[in-house]
């Protein structure tokens, strides 16, 4: 079966690793056809919006698709950007991978963190004797991606229903009652039954597949009993009635943070809301050698979304020879061939890396520990494209 792929490259370095990581999937063997999306910081400054409707429809009909990166800037710098025939006009810029997830109920984020031995940017450690110790990292973090303090609930200054209300809460009447309302903003954090135990079936069912001995659930449910307790509860339920015979253990965030480098290759599976995902699964990334080799799925019950967890940094997007990484984006095509079942394929793509690195002849700027400039190239760096063309050598 031939499958149609929209290509969203978005912004800054986001168009360069995308064309390279079409480059490897051809060279696999993936037959596709590609469309190219309207997507990013141009499309917000020419039309007010980021995330245009064409865009929308083209995902609406061929489900799955690979998203470079995008530029985001906080709303007064969003809005003195826009075009003058715009301005004024009440348009809000909003983060186009934040509305594809909320659209397209993209609830399932799933992002892999495993170390590729070789990797200079692995974590390592000093053991009990003293020794240099590398522990292989393999954690898949399943972040809930639509709901928590990213879906937008929020206001400045709120209406009066919204003051009313959180007025009825006594926590709230007696830590800010007598703030003046023009001084508050407030966010909500969201959590509910079905999209959590989706998010949490996720998580037991891939920990079940491959293998995983442990799925931990890593939340904050001593201080945020409502939401984070909710999680951890139905966690509970799930894995007594369906996974017996997989450990459910539940960390704090903060403990996690602090417990990452101690034990890294004890976590398996890892599930939690969308902000303590967002920032667990970047952590972890810290370890495999950062983000230029963390990638993410963003999947919904139809629609299908594809990334590297890097930005756009613009800086590097006008150099002359590309410097980035395109590992992850390379991943992140992977990811897609396992949605899409060309799991043959994402394993020589994948094996191919490996022996990239392993072999360390072939190494981009992050690798060498260089700081991002255009003379990296000079002091021995691969460039973007010189690091693809070594993984295709291999496949």
């Amino acid at each position: 079966m031939k499958h149609t792929i929209v290509l969203l490259p978005g912004d800054g370095i986001g168009v360069i690793v995308l064309n390279e990581s079409v480059r490897v999937l051809k060279k696999a063997g993936f037959e596709a056809d590609y469309i190219y999306g309207d997507i990013g910081w141009e499309f917000w400054k020419k039309e007010g919006n980021a995330l245009p409707e064409r865009t929308i429809k083209l995902l609406a009909q061929h489900k799955t698709a690979l998203f470079g990166a995008i530029t985001s800037k906080p709303k007064d710098d969003a809005v003195a950007e826009l075009d003058t025939s715009l301005k004024d006009k009440g348009f809000t810029y909003s983060s186009p991978i934040v509305g594809m997830r909320q659209l397209f109920n993209l609830d399932i984020c799933i992002r892999p963190c495993k170390s590729y031995k070789g990797n200079p940017l692995n974590f390592v450690r000093r053991g009990r004797t003293g020794a240099i110790e590398e522990p292989a990292v393999d954690v898949v973090i399943f972040r809930q991606n639509t709901e928590c303090l990213y879906s937008g609930v929020e206001w400045s200054n709120p209406p009066d229903p919204v003051y009313q209300a959180f007025m009825t809460h006594p926590k709230f009447r007696q830590n800010f009652g007598n703030v003046p309302r023009e001084d508050l903003a407030i966010s909500s954090r969201i959590f509910t039954r079905k999209a959590t135990e989706r998010i949490l079936m996720a998580a037991f069912e891939h920990a079940a597949k491959y293998g995983y001995k442990s799925v931990t659930v890593c939340e904050k449910p001593n201080v945020i009993r409502e939401t984070s307790g909710l999680m951890l509860k139905l966690a509970k339920k799930i894995q007594k009635e369906k996974f017996p015979s997989i450990a459910l253990w539940d960390t704090n965030i903060d403990a996690q943070m602090m417990w990452l480098t101690k034990n890294p290759e004890d976590y398996g599976v890892i599930v939690a809301g969308n902000m303590f995902g967002d920032i667990v699964s970047d952590g972890f990334a810290g370890l495999i050698g950062g983000l230029g080799f963390a990638a993410s799925a963003n999947l919904g019950e139809q629609v299908a979304v594809f990334e590297p967890t890097h930005g756009s940094a613009p800086k590097y997007a006008g150099y002359p020879i590309p410097i980035v990484n395109p590992i992850a984006m390379i991943e992140a095509a992977c990811l897609m061939l396992d949605h899409l079942s060309e799991t043959d394929k994402a394993s020589r793509i994948r094996n191919a890396i490996k022996q990239v690195i392993a072999e360390g002849k072939v190494r981009t700027y992050d690798m060498m520990r260089f700081t991002g400039s255009p003379d990296v190239i000079d002091k021995g760096a691969a460039s973007t494209v010189k690091m693809t063309d070594a993984i295709i050598e291999k496949l």
